[in-house]
């Protein structure tokens, strides 16, 4: 029995360690109700099994997991590089240890961002950091090239590159519409428990429930990043499979298409302003008519205006029938607003809040 009690408090520091680095002391005595010096003991054991490492004085120690496998690989830019046989020559042999499918998984994101990079970054060279922890496996992707975001406004027309974000976002967005279907960011994004982009002065993360994030660096930040840095992290405790996210994001009526996308509406705020407006409306609703099936998420979005509700959930509808619209996430406030725009729309009954998928 004490035996089973070391097992869970050690897999549990293990689990925490780099969330709460210099409060994993305190975190885990409160937790399993034992003194500090029964959890620095778990830890120095962990330490002498090498799968943690300690740093800093005694007062300021933190703590992280100490890789199994880290790798930094260089390759020069260019048309020729091929990013399977980058795969089959360099990563995957790192990689024997995992389970199939999240090597299908690894497979499927690293080579459509090494793909990307090679037609899309118009950079010369490009780092590949493959990282695996006894928690997770952790590909990293740089480029020096002119940067992803500012790559999509340039060639689509954009207001910005937060707007960049928010379409890349949707799914379908390709600046090369002849050789690629603009799905590889998207569907990567949903397959690894967190998936991170920066680039230039902006950083976007998406994570296993479904949550994003676009943070901004000021002018004199010397932490922005030049070119595209790409950051795919995966459990190592992970069921998601592969055809389990395409299957997610086909309509129930589709089988093989990528018909279904779900659009995180707070991507389309800028700073702390509120989305009031039918323009604010309008980017959000842009090559929506891709979709069979869209469903906008109001998650951290605490009140919309009217004009902004009347473009989505009547004139957007009005002119897309054949779009089944949904949305999740709405508080009440926004709700309401939604539900007043229908109403004024045609006789269609309301969608009601519901979980997503069920």
């Amino acid at each position: 029995m004490e035996r089973k009690k070391s097992k869970t408090i050690r897999q549990f520091i293990i689990e925490q360690v780099e969330k709460s680095s210099q409060e994993i002391v305190r975190l885990t005595s409160k937790k399993f109700s034992i003194s500090r010096q029964a959890v620095n003991r778990h830890i120095n054991t962990l330490i002498n099994d090498g799968l943690i490492i300690a740093e800093g004085s005694t007062r300021q120690r933190k703590y992280k997991l100490k890789p199994i496998i880290e790798k930094i690989f260089h390759f020069d830019v260019s048309k020729d590089l091929q990013e399977d046989i980058i795969w089959r020559n360099y990563v995957r042999p790192l990689l024997n240890s995992i389970s199939p499918n999240i090597l299908d998984i690894c497979h499927y994101g690293f080579t459509e961002m090494i793909n990307n990079v090679v037609d899309h970054s118009a950079g010369t060279m490009m780092a590949i950091t493959i990282i695996q922890t006894p928690i997770n496996i952790r590909l990293s992707i740089f480029d020096n090239g002119i940067g992803i975001f500012k790559k999509i406004q340039t060639e689509l027309g954009l207001e910005d590159q937060p707007h960049a974000i928010l379409e890349l976002a949707k799914g379908k967005l390709t600046t090369d519409p002849e050789h690629h279907t603009g799905e590889g960011i998207f569907f990567s994004s949903r397959m690894f428990n967190r998936f991170t982009i920066l680039s230039g002065k902006l950083y976007f993360a998406h994570n296993e429930i479904g949550h994003d994030w676009l943070l901004g660096f000021e002018e004199d930040d010397a932490g922005q990043t030049e070119g595209t840095f790409v950051i795919m992290e995966i459990d190592n405790s992970s069921a998601r499979t592969t055809k389990e996210v395409f299957d997610k994001y086909s309509a129930e009526d589709d089988e093989y298409g990528f018909s279904r996308t779900i659009v995180p509406v707070v991507l389309a705020k800028y700073g702390d302003e509120n989305l009031i407006s039918r323009s604010q409306a309008k980017r959000l609703l842009a090559r929506l008519e891709k979709f069979r099936e869209v469903i906008l998420d109001f998650e951290k979005v605490e009140t919309i205006g009217p004009a902004f509700a009347d473009e989505i959930f009547r004139v957007f509808k009005i002119k897309n029938p054949h779009i089944h619209l949904m949305h999740i996430n709405a508080n009440e406030e926004v709700q309401k607003s939604i539900l007043r725009a229908m109403q004024n729309g045609d006789s269609t009954p309301p969608f009601k809040e519901r979980t997503l998928f069920e």
